[in-house]
């Protein structure tokens, strides 16, 4: 690891610009390669302090609320790409002000606001998003082609064709998966709603391309891509989320108490999994933690709480090398993506701050937070 982290406060998300960087050159390569628009995908990544970097790579993001929408258009400086399973009369005319495209769950949406469009100063872009029916998304959380989803419009509620104003077509069906995963899922999408490409000026391939994986085969990503423009003659979109910040950064813990009930050692922390990892929790799935392993015998083992008094604020277990002791650090890897955007104060515990290890070398304080953040969110 190239931070030092004996430098930065606990508790503390920390980004490694030098990583974040590498990351943003392999997506900047892949869509100067392909022909494809990558935009970031607010609801895997939106630590607006480090966007300044990111707009010397990129110009967009996808948004699925106002306040997503104005975080791009005010920190990005350009419209969003929206999407929302559903929206709020009360909310659509801000919508209209900070997106360049906004697409609809449902026929009956696009049909309640697509007089609110046509008749808007600017020219916004209607999409429908459609649900291919096909996933190879195993945990059913996360998989928006679940028998009954609510997520998108299926192939039979077209046959009437598209409405009129409908310009691209979305879908989202990947979840950390390789470009023969989307291979599979355009075949599908071809099949069902190729008819749909002549009329259309863009589609729209959602998340879940984890094209930053050291394993993932960018080449043939570019390869299927620049084969669809070429079949299709379409503007292709891409909007990862985890992509961006993948193993970019770490949540920084200290050790407070250790407890030992029935034999169990359990490390107790200064953060919580429920308030500033529930992705763990939902999952679920058990993060790695630097310079420890899975339990091995013969060395010191420890379950790792979290400091609220939710019972199941734990997990575990991990071996260390050495036994650990109260003040020692916990680093967590791979804390960047997704866990940010999900946390909260339950328990009115305080949230990380949010820092940068700079590319000179240093730990730049980005926030802090205290007693008034938890204390503005309930009333």
């Amino acid at each position: 690891m190239s931070i030092d982290y004996s430098k930065i406060p606990s508790p503390c998300y920390v980004i490694d610009e030098e990583r974040f960087r590498k990351n943003l050159s392999l997506i900047k390569h892949v869509s100067d390669e392909s022909g494809a628009e990558i935009i970031l995908a607010f609801k895997g990544f939106a630590m607006w302090g480090v966007f300044p970097i990111m707009r010397e790579y990129i110009s967009g993001a996808a948004a699925s609320s106002v306040d997503e929408a104005r975080l791009c258009f005010e920190e990005i400086g350009s419209p969003a790409h929206t999407y929302s399973p559903v929206y709020k009369t009360g909310d659509f005319n801000s919508l209209l002000a900070y997106s360049s495209h906004i697409t609809f769950n449902s026929l009956e949406q696009y049909r309640k606001y697509s007089s609110v469009l046509q008749n808007y100063q600017n020219k916004i872009s209607a999409g429908l998003r459609i649900n291919p029916g096909f996933s190879e998304i195993s945990h059913g959380l996360y998989n928006p082609c679940s028998p009954g989803s609510r997520l998108g419009i299926i192939a039979e509620n077209l046959m009437d064709g598209l409405p009129e104003g409908i310009e691209g077509l979305h879908f989202h069906v990947l979840f950390e998966s390789d470009s023969y995963a989307l291979g599979k899922v355009l075949h599908i999408v071809e099949e069902k709603f190729g008819r749909f490409f002549p009329q259309l000026k863009w589609i729209n391939m959602g998340g879940g391309h984890l094209l930053t994986r050291n394993d993932y085969d960018t080449d043939h990503l570019i390869k299927i891509l620049k084969l669809f423009r070429k079949k299709t003659n379409l503007h292709i979109i891409l909007e990862p989320g985890s992509a961006f910040a993948w193993e970019t950064g770490e949540l920084v813990a200290t050790v407070e108490d250790i407890v030992e009930n029935q034999g169990i050692k359990t490390a107790i922390l200064d953060v919580s999994f429920t308030a500033h990892m529930p992705d763990c929790l939902e999952m679920p799935y058990k993060p790695k933690i630097y310079g420890a392993t899975d339990p091995f015998a013969g060395k010191p083992t420890y379950r790792i709480g979290g400091n609220s008094c939710l019972s199941g604020d734990v997990m575990g277990d991990w071996s260390f090398e050495k036994e650990l002791v109260p003040g020692d650090r916990i680093i967590f890897l791979d804390m960047i993506h997704y866990t940010m955007v999900k946390t909260t104060t339950f328990n009115g515990v305080h949230h990380p701050s949010i820092g940068i290890w700079t590319k000179e070398g240093q730990f730049r304080l980005i926030r802090e937070f205290g007693y008034e953040d938890y204390k503005n969110r309930l009333s």
